[in-house]
């Protein structure tokens, strides 16, 4: 089911969970969505088989005209450089702002269905950056964050703030990323340790700019569970496809 906002995918059996997870720049919820829902972890499975009753909510983000590029293409805020992501950082901040106050606003427009312990938030590159931001900004005290392939805009200004919040993190990385380099994550998993944050850091030799398969979902699965998170198992999956 999609509007102009957001793409979500119902759970098939009672809902238990909400995870709200954002695309990278230059992509769209209904196409990040199908490509995620294509990975395995290493049992074959794929992550709406291992959760039937999680809510998956994929937000779109806006048009928004680069300044770099002097065209409109899908991103939740401008930037000057992928590759070097902190170059020229201010022209990201009213985006960021943006973006952080309608992914605050789904947060809690979600917790009227489950509890706040109950939702999930991350993403994927810029998206991740923005979930991040969400997070500390809102200090909503969410079950858990997820983040790959990703940066921390202003990093040097968050490690210097403090924080409430006590939500786990995990985040991933794949060395040959040729998009957002792995010393970007290593340098956000630092920031958020400083500022008293539990951090869950996985790197991996390859996978690019995207989910390390299978290793990298059975690490989510795992992260999941250490949040309190129960999976069905493979022998409940394999009954029902039967059944």
């Amino acid at each position: 089911m999609e509007n102009i906002d957001n793409f979500v995918i119902q759970p098939t059996e009672a809902h238990t969970h909400t995870i709200i997870i954002l695309h990278g720049r230059d992509s769209v919820a209904s196409e990040f969505a199908g490509e995620l829902f294509e990975s395995q972890a290493s049992d074959a499975r794929t992550l709406p088989e291992i959760y039937p009753g999680f809510r998956w909510v994929f937000p779109n983000s806006s048009m928004l005209r680069s300044k770099r590029f002097d065209t409109e293409m899908s991103q939740w805020f401008d930037m000057w450089s992928t590759e070097h992501p902190h170059d020229k950082e201010e022209m990201s901040r009213a985006g960021i702002e943006t973006a952080v106050a309608r992914m605050t606003d789904l947060v809690k427009q979600e917790s009227k269905a489950v509890s706040l312990d109950h939702i999930f938030l991350g993403g994927i590159s810029q998206g991740s950056a923005v979930g991040i931001h969400t997070l500390l900004r809102s200090e909503l005290q969410v079950g858990g964050y997820m983040g790959f392939c990703t940066w921390l805009p202003f990093h040097d200004e968050i490690q210097h703030q403090t924080t409430t919040i006590k939500t786990p993190i995990f985040l991933a990385h794949n060395k040959d990323d040729e998009v957002i380099s792995v010393e970007n994550g290593e340098q956000m998993r630092e920031a958020l340790q400083h500022i008293g944050l539990e951090v869950t850091w996985r790197e991996y030799e390859e996978g690019g700019h995207w989910f390390n398969e299978p290793k990298g979902i059975d690490d989510v699965v795992a992260f999941l569970a250490r949040c309190g998170v129960s999976s069905r198992n493979r022998s409940a999956t394999a009954s029902q496809s039967t059944g």
